[in-house]
């Protein structure tokens, strides 16, 4: 009866690695294929097993991996252990999410991934196909939600930020944000019914957007860097025995104040995409006083360790607790378009709604403190 049972659960498994391979497209496995015969130690080039991973919203990325040879070993025990320690050569497979043309051109993406590579920020691009791309997979661990509320690690991520803003990146470097939101603001506006629009308050928008450009229009507020614009846990990597930090994933990035990106890394720590209810927001765990007083202390200190004025953290506290309101606003309309043309198995109308909702709420206070 046991053998019967473990046989049922790898035929089980076999369909299920069938399927999640049937998801990756024809023009993608065929790059796959070339990707994996061009390298000496993998087994099988078409013996590759597909697995999902949770946690995007705006795409499909999925871990690709396949057995390699074993190494060559002595003989007796050492070429056990050989044979034992086969190791898995893996990529990572993007599949870009449907409607992205409505947030930001995949080209200019491309050629801040393509850069970013260059600067020794990310992984490597290793193919691109019709609707996607396979890239270097990172020998790290994604940082989980409840990681940002370490002390040590929100102390890397700081530091790691702040170099990721001082970048060189090419192009323009004015402010995205406002125009972003004007242009996102007008899509969302032709995807909502009424009911929906009016639910929402989004004939009230346009004025909200203009008051808020308004309000932070002073010099400080304009300390303008690259910013990743989408800087959730997802999307930062550790390793372990380096301690190093990798920011990936680029799609909204783009020329920002600074404090709007750490704003919305604030606003993110209130999220836990691998929850049950990905899509519910906890805004009990925004950073308390202290603990943001320490990431932009951190943000703040010159690479000789010095720290920074006191001035200086509260005027950037100051800003960041503003652009709270520009990160709801923001997110809030992603939400909304995203409920209309993507397919990805999350709840984007209760999260915009949420985000609408924490705008309004903090709106007065933010504005008169």
């Amino acid at each position: 009866m046991v053998a019967i049972e473990n046989q049922s659960q790898a035929v089980q498994a076999q369909v299920q690695r069938a399927a999640e391979a049937a998801r990756i497209p024809k023009e993608a496995r065929r790059l796959l294929h070339e990707l994996a015969a061009a390298w000496p130690n993998v087994a099988d080039c078409r013996a590759l097993e597909v697995v999902p991973l949770k946690g995007a919203m705006t795409n499909e990325v999925y871990q690709v991996r396949w057995l390699t040879a074993p190494a060559a070993a002595a003989g007796g025990e050492k070429e056990k252990e050989a044979l034992k320690e086969r190791e898995i050569r893996k990529v990572l497979v993007r599949i870009y999410g449907d409607g992205v043309e409505l947030f930001f051109d995949r080209e200019d993406e491309l050629r801040t991934f393509e850069c970013m590579s260059r600067h020794g920020q990310g992984p490597r691009l290793l193919g691109r196909f019709p609707n996607g791309r396979v890239e270097e997979f990172i020998h790290a661990r994604t940082l989980s939600a409840a990681d940002l509320r370490d002390p040590e690690i929100s102390a890397l991520v700081a530091t790691k930020l702040r170099e990721f803003h001082n970048l060189d990146m090419p192009g323009p470097k004015h402010v995205l944000l406002w125009d972003r939101l004007k242009n996102w603001l007008k899509t969302a506006k032709n995807l909502c019914p009424t009911d929906q629009a009016n639910e929402l308050r989004l004939d009230c928008l346009e004025d909200e957007i203009a008051t808020l450009e308004k309000e932070f229009s002073g010099d400080y507020h304009h300390w303008i860097g690259f910013c990743h614009n989408d800087l959730q846990y997802g999307n930062i990597m550790i390793d372990e025995e380096t301690n190093m930090l990798t920011i990936i994933d680029y799609e909204y990035a783009s020329f920002n104040p600074v404090a709007y990106d750490i704003a919305n890394h604030f606003c993110e720590m209130a999220a836990d995409y691998h929850s049950e209810k990905p899509h519910v927001l906890d805004y009990s765990k925004y950073p308390d006083i202290d603990e943001q007083r320490r990431f932009v202390k951190t943000y703040l200190s010159t690479s000789a360790g010095e720290e920074p004025e006191a001035e200086e953290v509260q005027n950037l506290l100051q800003s960041i607790d503003k652009y709270t309101l520009a990160s709801h606003l923001v997110w809030g309309l992603w939400g909304i378009i995203s409920d209309h043309v993507n397919d990805i198995d999350f709840d984007y109308k209760e999260y915009a709604r949420q985000r609408f909702e924490q705008y309004w709420q903090k709106k007065p206070v933010v504005l008169t403190s």
